[in-house]
């Protein structure tokens, strides 16, 4: 594998041969050494390898976002985000989970997949459309002296019904009703879809909180058929709060974008925040807005390229 990191490439050569990365190397075992040229980056710390697969032959993307987001075998990421041709936007952007499930949207992510097109001259627009699983989303990138220093996520209306999040009860909205786990433990929650489906738990306590224990209770419970990111929030004031994520098919992440979105709803209709809010996350911080009248909610947060590099295809 060869990687770019501040402009100077660097060999990097796997010795073993039952390395677990090789074994799960897509055309790994049929002798084929096409090379895919891939480029990992991070909006706050929630980071992503990023391919282009418009010409990519591939037998299966959730495959090699197994291989690939490995942190130990492989890239390390938390997910990959697969460039391809749109009929209905600028570009289509498709994101896999590290677990190889496809996930519909990615706030963070397509932040980072904006820059990207921009970075690597795909596009000179600073106004993009995006298709995604989850609809298409505008993006606004803020350029000065020829670099991406941010960049604004149309993230669009927030879903509220319960049936479209979803979630498995009565109809209505999900404000500030309890769930008991398994473990007899209860959590008080606001359940939001942002084009995937988010639960909000407001807490107390937020850096001992165990959110290894109680994020994959939440997101595999009976009530989500499609499981559930799960958001764990402490309310600084009416204009902060602090955030982590369990993340769908992930686990705990730096960020989450459609969180932080999902947490701005689930804030206001609780009436614990302002609708404009900044939101502290373990990778740094991200600014939203649910405008009223739009009912639309924006993300703005920078981009990163970490670097660039060659798998084996």
């Amino acid at each position: 594998m060869t990687l770019q990191f501040n402009g100077v490439w660097y060999d990097i050569s796997i010795q073993t041969t039952d390395c677990k990365a090789l074994n799960s190397i897509p055309g790994h075992d049929n002798g084929e050494t096409a090379m895919i040229k891939f480029t990992k980056m991070h909006g706050t710390g929630n980071d992503y390898v990023i391919i282009d697969g418009r010409k990519l032959k591939t037998a299966s993307y959730g495959k090699l976002a197994r291989a690939m987001s490995d942190r130990h075998y492989g890239v390390g990421s938390d997910g990959i985000l697969v460039l391809l041709e749109s009929k209905t936007a600028d570009f289509r952007m498709r994101m896999f989970n590290p677990d190889g499930s496809e996930a519909e949207m990615c706030g963070n992510g397509i932040r980072c997949f904006a820059r990207y097109l921009y970075d690597n001259r795909i596009t000179n627009k600073k106004e993009l459309r995006i298709e995604t699983a989850a609809g298409t989303k505008s993006l606004e990138l803020v350029v000065k002296n020829k670099h991406v220093t941010s960049i604004t996520v149309t993230m669009g209306e927030p879903i509220l019904r319960r049936d479209r999040i979803p979630m498995i009860g009565n109809q209505g909205m999900v404000v500030g009703e309890s769930l008991q786990m398994e473990d007899g433990s209860r959590f008080t929650i606001t359940a939001v879809s942002m084009g995937n489906p988010h639960a909000v738990i407001f807490v107390e306590e937020i850096d001992k909180f165990p959110v290894d224990k109680y994020g994959p209770l939440v997101e595999h419970h009976r009530l989500f058929p499609n499981r559930t990111n799960v958001e764990f929030i402490k309310v600084l004031n009416r204009n902060e709060v602090v955030q982590r994520t369990w993340e769908r098919g992930t686990g705990e992440t730096l960020s989450c974008g459609t969180g932080a979105s999902a947490v701005t709803a689930a804030c206001v209709l609780n009436k614990l925040t302002e609708r404009k809010i900044l939101i502290h996350l373990r990778g740094g911080d991200l600014r939203t807005e649910w405008r009223e009248d739009d009912n639309t909610i924006y993300l703005s947060g920078p981009a990163v390229e970490v670097f660039k590099g060659e798998w084996p295809g």
